[in-house]
């Protein structure tokens, strides 16, 4: 049965980005830059999409068409969310905001999370940042289906404007305040940054305040998934105690 989720060859790949459509990553053999193919090296470096290269030999095994022509693309298993559209939501209270987060298994653990804590949506960015492809979806166990995630073409614009709609911005980051020394109530983004580098300057400039985890032991960081996910919960705790 053909996989809905995945594009291949050439022209049909073309076709994606013609239509607008939400393309996660775009999967290419090694030496192929020629023809068609750099056109779609030009427009996925122009759109932020990633781009991964691979010996022709993995296409082949993991082709299900057999006319691949040196190209794969996966596209969404879900429907992503307009930012307006999610503002229109009732009992708005809060959000989770990934910056750059790259690891599809980290996404997939921050969503089902973001989902179990009652978070009221998701938003990602479409550029330099994972997308939700079936592996998250899978390691989210289903909480796609059930959280709004937005996908934004610009970041910083996204918080602006959800500073605008009264939310209070914190990002994660070492430093910032102890996260239960530190008032996450009422109307909330938690900003969680890739898994590297952490908050980009300017989302880092943009968030109202930072907070941090404390740290004891002799490794000084955590998993962004994991991170990420006791923030969230005390988020939770905080609301909780009223």
């Amino acid at each position: 049965m053909e996989n809905m989720n995945v594009v291949e060859g050439r022209q049909p790949v073309l076709e994606l980005f013609a239509a607008g459509q939400a393309i996660n990553q775009i999967l290419v053999a090694k030496g192929e830059r020629h023809g068609s193919i750099h056109k779609i090296l030009k427009l996925a470096k122009e759109q932020g999409v990633i781009i991964k290269e691979v010996q022709r030999s993995y296409l082949d095994s993991i082709s299900e068409t057999k006319a691949h022509q040196g190209v794969i693309a996966y596209i969404s298993p879900i429907q992503y969310w307009e930012l307006a559209d999610l503002l229109t939501k009732d009992s708005l209270e809060v959000l989770l905001v990934l910056d750059e987060i790259q690891d599809p298994h980290n996404l997939g653990s921050l969503i089902r999370t973001a989902e179990a804590c009652g978070v009221d949506g998701v938003i990602i960015p479409k550029r330099r940042a994972a997308a939700v492809t079936p592996t998250v979806a899978k390691v989210s166990a289903g909480s796609v289906s059930h959280i709004p995630i937005c996908r934004v073409g610009n970041l910083v614009g996204a918080l602006k404007e959800l500073k605008d709609k009264g939310f209070w911005v914190a990002g994660a980051d070492m430093a910032g305040q102890v996260c239960y020394r530190q008032d996450l109530q009422g109307k909330i983004v938690l900003v969680v940054g890739n898994e590297g580098k952490g908050l980009g300057r300017l989302v880092k400039e943009t968030c109202d305040f930072l907070v941090k985890i404390p740290m004891q032991g002799a490794v000084g960081s955590l998993n962004a998934a994991v991170a990420g996910g006791i923030l969230i919960y005390e988020i939770m705790r905080q609301r909780d105690m009223n």
